[in-house]
């Protein structure tokens, strides 16, 4: 026996080879190499950005030429994986940090927040419980309270008040669609047992509400969470403001309930994507109570301005919401992805939520003295997202981030204003916050539907010079085109130049 021991010891030995030094992947001589390496290549990108094609002319699958189908066998030094980077992947982007880049709603950065990702990424926690990483949660719930702070959220909606904890808070998400995902789960399971359903009997009854120009997504997430596409309610909007009328969505959700279904949840957007239009929301609050019906705020884009008083108004009625939603990374300065949500009550999400098997379980859980972020999210694991919020408002403070929006939203206007003087276009909708929806207008023999080809040939040239990104949405039946301002490196001068370029492009239309 003991033979067969020793030899079965030499049979699974891992011989070392004669002077092969043993692979260490966080050597850290080579982290400090690496790392510093790939900032000199950030801080070069950042530098020369603005010369870059915001589009690229590549084809479809043109990296499988630049770089190897397969895998390779050996080794190579970082340099050769820096040198690829730069020649191949590169040119494959479409440069969302560019000021040339007008085309959808900013995915905004900074320095703070590149930093508290990268510090992130390092420590690589997976804080899915308090227990699993302290500080992942404490920093999140603390980033949490204080973004709640700068838009002046209701004390319930904190993790944490000057009395205590309450019975609010929110956690840091991926995505708006995740945002709605779970509060849509919350509210299923909230209204099937109003219903009395036997598990899910009840489900082809319950029904959901939204507008016209609510993001795609959202119908998308009601599928997942079980939602019968018939049962969506998309409630058209007019031409004026391009908001939910909340008289239309009362009588709605009384021809529902008269024929047996039951109204389950209602999504208010705060800065729709193609108009950004502003639905009531005090007004769809008080509708929604009298259904007992969860009200989400979806703010992604525009939650971000409510830092600055002059646009918390927006907000108004917010503390009669069940919840809200808005994501830093597209307008605050924290880099994807970055979305946070506000729940009134957490204990309806992590009733929907919570998992709790019995390797997971702890004394700080049963304590009930700590929130698992875990029962708020779809996931179980998750990154230390909590980080880099804290570390862009830490850094630089409230009064450099209401800068921030206040310059974008004045470039916004600047640009709204030199529209309006030339004669050949018009503004569609009334400007929110930084975003212009224009187009050459049809007069004379010009037809809406000329205008409408002629919008979109404009659009398309400006973009083949590489020079601006611009993109289109249809309002009210026409073909519009989007000039979204809040890139973190654009200027007047950026926003100028794009004018130029587009009326320079028009002429060669029109003339």
């Amino acid at each position: 026996m003991g033979s067969l021991g020793t030899n079965h010891a030499s049979c699974t030995a891992i011989p070392e080879a004669e002077g092969k030094a043993e692979f260490q992947p966080l050597n850290p001589e080579d982290v400090r190499a690496y790392l510093h390496k790939a900032v000199d290549f950030i801080s070069d990108y950042y530098t020369n950005i603005e010369s870059m094609p915001v589009l690229l002319d590549v084809k479809p699958g043109y990296l499988q030429d630049e770089l190897s189908s397969s895998p390779p066998i050996d080794s190579a030094p970082f340099v050769d994986t820096m040198k690829e980077l730069r020649a191949s992947v590169v040119p494959g982007m479409t440069h969302w940090a560019s000021p040339n880049i007008f085309a959808f709603f900013p995915s905004t950065n900074s320095a703070a927040a590149i930093a508290g990702d990268l510090i992130a990424s390092a420590m690589n926690t997976v804080g899915f419980t308090w227990q699993a990483s302290p500080v992942a949660t404490e920093m999140e719930v603390l980033a949490l309270d204080w973004l709640a702070q700068l838009v002046r959220l209701p004390t319930t909606f904190m993790n944490c008040t000057s009395t205590g904890r309450g019975t609010g808070g929110g956690v840091i998400l991926g995505t708006t669609s995740e945002a709605m995902l779970v509060t849509l789960v919350a509210a299923r399971d909230a209204a099937l047992h109003r219903c009395g359903s036997v598990g899910v009997s009840d489900l082809p009854r319950l029904v959901v509400y939204a507008t016209d120009q609510t993001h795609s997504t959202f119908f998308k997430v009601c599928r997942l969470a079980g939602f019968d596409p018939a049962n969506f309610r998309s409630i058209p909007t007019g031409p004026e403001t391009y908001g939910l009328d909340p008289v239309k969505l009362l009588k709605t959700m009384q021809a529902g309930r008269y024929t047996g279904f039951v109204p389950t949840y209602v999504c208010a957007t705060v800065g729709t994507t193609s108009s950004n239009a502003v639905d009531p929301v005090g007004a769809i609050a008080y509708i929604a109570t009298m259904f007992n019906v969860w009200v989400h705020v979806d703010a992604a884009y525009a939650g971000s301005a409510c830092i600055c008083p002059e646009f918390r108004h927006h907000l108004d009625g917010v503390e009669r919401v069940d919840s809200i939603s808005m994501s830093p990374h597209k307008w605050l300065l924290t880099c994807l992805d970055c979305t946070c949500l506000y729940v009134r009550d957490t204990h309806r999400l992590s009733g929907s939520l919570e998992t709790n098997p019995e390797y997971l379980k702890n004394d700080a859980t049963d304590s009930g003295e700590v929130t698992n972020l875990k029962d708020m999210q779809v996931d179980v694991g998750r990154r230390f997202r909590g980080l880099k919020l804290w570390m862009v408002m830490r850094t630089y403070g409230t009064s450099k981030l209401q800068e921030h929006i206040r310059k974008d939203v004045a470039m916004a206007k600047m640009f709204e204003d030199i529209v309006c003087s030339d004669d050949r276009f018009e503004v569609v909708v009334p400007r929110n916050f930084a975003l212009v929806c224009f187009r050459i207008k049809a007069s004379g023999a010009m037809t809406e539907e000329d205008a409408d080809g002629a919008n979109r040939v404009l659009m398309e040239n400006v973009n083949k010079t590489g020079k601006a990104y611009l993109a289109h949405t249809v309002v009210g039946d026409r073909f519009v085109l989007r000039f979204a301002v809040g890139s973190s490196l654009q200027e007047e001068r950026h926003v100028r130049n794009a004018w130029d370029l587009i009326k320079m492009t028009a002429s060669s239309i029109l003339d």
